[in-house]
C-alpha cells in the first residue's frame, strides 16, 4: 500500500519514481523520512518538488541525498509537523521568528500564520508572546468576553518572556583553548595564536538567553531547558563579545582560572617553546 501512494505521489515523474523511503541533506544535516511525509501538505515547496518533480530534476549531495540549502537544525521542527500537522515547541524557543521564516520558505502557510505572535492561540505551537501583545490583549479584554482566552494565552507568554528569565540566578562557565610562544628572553612579550572555539557550560536555558542566535548547539541539539550542558561553543571567536552579552543580561565574572602546558621545545636554544592554555572565566547572576 506504501508503494502505490508513492507511485500515485509521482505518477508524473515517469521512469524514475520516488521510493518510499527519502534520505535528505538539509544544509549539511541528514534527515530520513518516508515520501507521504514530504508530500503531506499539498501546494507546499516539499509537496512540489516531491510530486511534480522527478528525482532526476532535483539537486543531490555526493552520496546522493536530495539536497535543501537551509537550517538543518529548524528542519527537523517542519518535519514533525508534516507528520501529523501537529508541532509541539519546547517551553523555551527562542528560535520562533526563525522557524517562521523557514515554514514561509517551505509554503507551509498554516504553520507560518500559527507561528505568528499575534495570531497564535495554540500553546502547543507557541507560547511566547511578545510584551506589546501582551499589553495590547490585555486592552482588548475588557471591551469583549472573547478576548478572555487571548489575555490567558498572553499572561502565560508573557511569563515565559526572556525579558523575566532573566531574572532567574544560576552560573556560566566560559572556556576556551589557545596557544602561544616564549621566546629564550622571558621578558619577551608572548606571542598570543587565535582562539579556536570558545565553550559554554551551564544551564541550557540560561544559555540561550544569553546567547540567542550566537550559541552553535549542534552539538547537543535537543537538551532540555532545565538540563545543564557543557558542549555548546559560541559561533564568534572574541571574547569581549561573549563577556558583553553576559553583563547585559546582569551577569557578572566571579572567579577565573587558567592552566598552561608546554607542547613543544626544542633543543636549538633559538627556537621558541610553544605553549598550549585553558582558560575559564565563571559568571554568575543572582
Amino acid at each position: 500500500m506504501a508503494l502505490a501512494d508513492t507511485e500515485r505521489g509521482v505518477s508524473s515523474c515517469g521512469d524514475s519514481p520516488f521510493s518510499e523511503i527519502i534520505e535528505l541533506n538539509v544544509g549539511g544535516q541528514v534527515y530520513v523520512t518516508r515520501h507521504k511525509t514530504l508530500v503531506a501538505v499539498p501546494d507546499s515547496l516539499l509537496w512540489n518538488m516531491f510530486s511534480k518533480k522527478s528525482p532526476k530534476e532535483l539537486a543531490r549531495d555526493s552520496k546522493g541525498r536530495f539536497f535543501l540549502d537551509r537550517d538543518g537544525f529548524l528542519f527537523r521542527y517542519i518535519l514533525d509537523y508534516l507528520r501529523d500537522l501537529n508541532l509541539v515547541l519546547p517551553d523555551y524557543f527562542p528560535e520562533k521568528s526563525r522557524l517562521q521564516r523557514e515554514a514561509d520558505f517551505f509554503q507551509l502557510r498554516d504553520l507560518a500564520k500559527r507561528l505568528s505572535p499575534r495570531m497564535s492561540k495554540d500553546n502547543s505551537i507557541s507560547e511566547e508572546i511578545s510584551q506589546s501583545d501582551t499589553e495590547e490583549g490585555a486592552q482588548q479584554c475588557g471591551s469583549s468576553g472573547g478576548m478572555e482566552t487571548l489575555r490567558t494565552v498572553s499572561v502565560s507568554g508573557a511569563m515565559r518572556s526572556p525579558s523575566l528569565d532573566s531574572r532567574k540566578s544560576g552560573y556560566i562557565t566560559i572556556g576556551y583553548r589557545g596557544s602561544y610562544t616564549i621566546g629564550r628572553d622571558i621578558q619577551t612579550d608572548a606571542k598570543f595564536r587565535r582562539v579556536a572555539r570558545i565553550t559554554v557550560c551551564g544551564k541550557t536555558s540560561l544559555a540561550k538567553e544569553v546567547f540567542g542566535e550566537t550559541l552553535n548547539e549542534s552539538r547537543d541539539p535537543d537538551r532540555p531547558p532545565e538540563r545543564y550542558t557543557s558542549r555548546y561553543y559560541l559561533k564568534y571567536n572574541f571574547l569581549e563579545q561573549a563577556f558583553d552579552k553576559l553583563t547585559e543580561v546582569g551577569f557578572h565574572m566571579v572567579a577565573c582560572s587558567s592552566t598552561g602546558t608546554c607542547a613543544y621545545t626544542s633543543n636549538d636554544p633559538n627556537e621558541d617553546k610553544i605553549w598550549t592554555s585553558y582558560t575559564e572565566y565563571v559568571f554568575c547572576r543572582e
